[in-house]
């Protein structure tokens, strides 16, 4: 059986002489980063081992820090130099730090952690879901802790057995959109009321940046906050009903390639607002990620023309899509949702991935 990873998100409740040492732990390990990177910039030297001869000793000495915990300042600053190495590297001093298990160690029965500092370990509660706590069972490799909005939150590397990809008869095509955040080939839609809520919140953000007062900063942030965590929950709603469904009807989902959608699009400066607050991706790592647990196999097809071509007849034309909602065929007068239409043609397309024999199936 196949394992996936997931994390799972802890949050620390230290006491407050325990906070101050780990706050300085954090900013201790991200000067010992940046210090590293202006001598791996100045040396040209950026892989780990070769970093790991340069300055181990000198980060031990100059920050104080464990053997451990110098290993892994090295690093991340050496994944950071993987990207590119055409500009040198900085740290924020509140930047999350990675713990393996010699820094970190879980007791999960009693709900909390022994975490290295700068003052030895700290024997720190935690509080999490039900959820999380059986993803603990399964923890295996780094946790970062990283510090959010004065908070410190550890984000857990879990290892979580996923079934085998279940034998399909058929596939769902699924169409993502602003209007309606999903719309599958049988014509149910999902997150019909998601773009008013939208509204309304960029109505009340834009009315308190106006204002500019202190409260109305403080208003901004916790609203922020609310709105993520709303677009958090529709896309897990609607990525668990769109799995359910496509289990129990023994079929794969079809999505479409949106890489780089955002850039490619052409559109006015109100849609270009909802564009860019559209959170598809997140929505499609959802989908993924709760697909592999159930054994729903996933394809990703290219979405040119899906919009403009009749799921009927095939006929392809720009005018076939008279609004955001109405397909209307130039060629055979074939009338449906246009969402509807464009995740018929996605299934069309997904269902050549299929083994031979096994038939497309739209309902």
């Amino acid at each position: 059986m196949a394992t996936m990873k997931l994390t799972a998100k802890l949050k620390l409740l230290p006491s407050e002489a325990q906070y101050d040492v780990l706050l300085d732990t954090l900013h201790q390990c991200n000067r010992a980063c940046n210090w590293l990177s202006k001598q791996a910039w100045e040396t040209q030297t950026f892989r780990q081992f070769a970093l790991h001869k340069l300055a181990y000793y000198n980060i031990r000495e100059m920050f104080g820090l464990s053997a451990q915990a110098a290993i892994r300042v090295i690093a991340k600053v050496a994944d950071a130099y993987k990207l590119d190495r055409i500009r040198s590297r900085h740290f924020d001093l509140n930047g999350a730090v990675a713990y393996d298990s010699r820094l970190l160690s879980y007791n999960v029965s009693k709900q909390a952690v022994s975490v290295w500092s700068l003052d030895g370990r700290l024997s720190i509660p935690f509080v999490c879901g039900d959820r999380q706590t059986q993803l603990l069972r399964t923890q295996k490799g780094e946790t970062d802790l990283c510090l959010i909005d004065g908070n410190f939150y550890l984000f857990a590397t879990c290892d979580v057995e996923s079934p085998e990809v279940l034998e399909v008869s058929g596939v769902l095509g699924v169409d993502l959109g602003i209007a309606n955040i999903a719309t599958d080939s049988e014509g149910n839609s999902y997150g019909k009321n998601v773009r008013e809520r939208r509204a309304r919140f960029h109505k009340t953000r834009r009315s308190l940046q106006k204002t500019g007062s202190k409260s109305a900063k403080r208003k901004l942030k916790h609203r922020s906050h609310k709105e993520k965590r709303f677009s958090s929950d529709v896309n897990h709603c609607i990525s668990k009903q769109l799995v359910e469904k496509a289990k129990h009807t023994n079929r794969a989902i079809v999505l479409e390639e949106l890489k780089g959608i955002r850039w490619r699009a052409r559109a006015s400066r109100q849609l270009r607002r909802e564009l860019h607050s559209w959170a598809f991706y997140d929505l499609q790592q959802k989908l993924e990620y709760k697909a592999t647990l159930a054994g729903v196999a996933v394809f990703y097809v290219n979405p040119a023309y899906t919009s403009q071509t009749c799921s009927v007849c095939g006929h392809c034309e720009r005018a076939n899509r008279k609004s955001q909602s109405e397909f209307s065929c130039k060629s055979c007068g074939a009338q449906l949702h246009a969402d509807q239409n464009a995740a018929i043609n996605i299934a069309a397309k997904g269902a050549v991935y299929l083994p031979n024999g096994v038939q497309l199936m739209l309902f």
